[in-house]
């Protein structure tokens, strides 16, 4: 496997799950001070990151949650903002623009700031009131299982909780193994269709937000492969109509509660195009996990199963996933 290293991949995760209590301490404080909101706010393919955590509180609990891009937040995109609201931000470098911005902005009006960076010492942990270091760890997404699923128990919403935990320290093993699962068929997708002049990638749910980040942070922005990704959902209100046989497709399928809505969209698909694709997170094995918790766990199983087109079309096509043209190199 190319560019493929298990035993740095455990230590990743196991940094995050080292510091399971500092976590879940920042989780108590955050129910036992009270709040009126949970906003997720962040830029890019953070916010996308991000999203599945709303979509779980929607889904498990009553709790007021909102979640939306920190460009839009500023612009007057929430009317329920208040000095008993607490935001998660998220930023790898700790300094993107619009999210510094927009913990500014929120600073400004007593909100309680939590954030997530893979630098310490950032401009973005400077404003927070509360910090979570990942540095080269992953995925990030385990701080906010950590995090959102340890106010969702304290809430009653959730009382595996504990025992999810528990398994969840054996995540970084289970997704290396996805890795090794996935590798062949990613491999083989990515010779067949890196050239391909038009892409539709579509998803739902918590897989939504992948499908989005997917096609727009590695396809678009790191190999400059163009995309369109739409939802499951909304697939049927125009997009539909562009499938021909040699249109390039790929589906990705959750175990939450929207699959129906993906089912419904391969069964479409596979009449329509010759090129469709489909990854299903039921398709791998996750040593370690029980089966009860594998719904909440579809972004980071596809998340693994895609890196492997990743580092796959990038030695393929000879374009490093670290070249930008724009990005990070002019203003704007």
């Amino acid at each position: 496997m190319i560019n493929f290293d298990e035993a740095q991949i455990i230590a990743n995760g196991a940094l995050i799950s080292s510091q399971r209590a500092d976590i879940e301490a920042i989780a108590d404080r955050i129910y036992d001070s009270g709040f009126d909101l949970l906003l997720f706010t962040s830029s890019g393919g953070s916010q996308a990151m991000l999203d599945p955590f709303p979509f779980y509180i929607r889904h498990m609990s009553a709790l007021p949650v909102e979640n939306i891009l920190a460009a839009d937040l500023m612009l007057g995109g929430s009317n329920r903002i208040s000095d008993k609201t607490v935001a998660f931000l998220t930023s790898k470098s700790g300094d993107t623009g619009e999210t510094v911005k927009a913990a500014n902005w929120l600073k400004e009006r007593g909100v309680r700031i939590v954030s997530v960076c893979g630098k310490a010492d950032s401009v973005l942990e400077s404003i927070s009131d509360d910090c979570v270091v990942y540095g080269e760890g992953r995925p990030q997404e385990l701080v906010f299982y950590y995090l959102i699923g340890r106010i969702l128990y304290r809430n009653g919403d959730f009382a595996d909780y504990p025992k999810f935990a528990d398994e969840l320290n054996g995540l970084a093993y289970a997704l290396a193994q996805v890795r090794k699962q996935a590798d062949e068929k990613c491999r083989q997708y990515a010779l067949d269709y890196h050239k391909e002049p038009y892409n539709i990638w579509v998803g739902s749910g918590d897989l939504w937000p992948t499908a989005y980040s997917y096609s727009m942070c590695v396809l678009e922005e790191s190999q400059w492969i163009r995309t369109k990704s739409v939802s499951s959902p909304e697939f049927f209100h125009g997009t539909l109509e562009l499938l021909e046989d040699d249109v390039c497709m790929t589906l990705l399928l959750t175990e939450g509660p929207t699959r129906v809505l993906d089912e419904r969209v391969k069964e479409f698909a596979q009449r329509h195009t010759k090129k469709l694709t489909c990854f299903d997170t039921k398709d791998y094995e996750l040593p370690g996990i029980s089966d009860e918790f594998r719904k909440y766990l579809s972004p980071v199983v596809m998340a693994a199963v895609l890196q492997r087109i990743s580092k796959n079309i990038e030695e393929i096509t000879g374009h490093s996933l670290d070249i930008r043209r724009y990005y990070r190199k002019e203003n704007y």
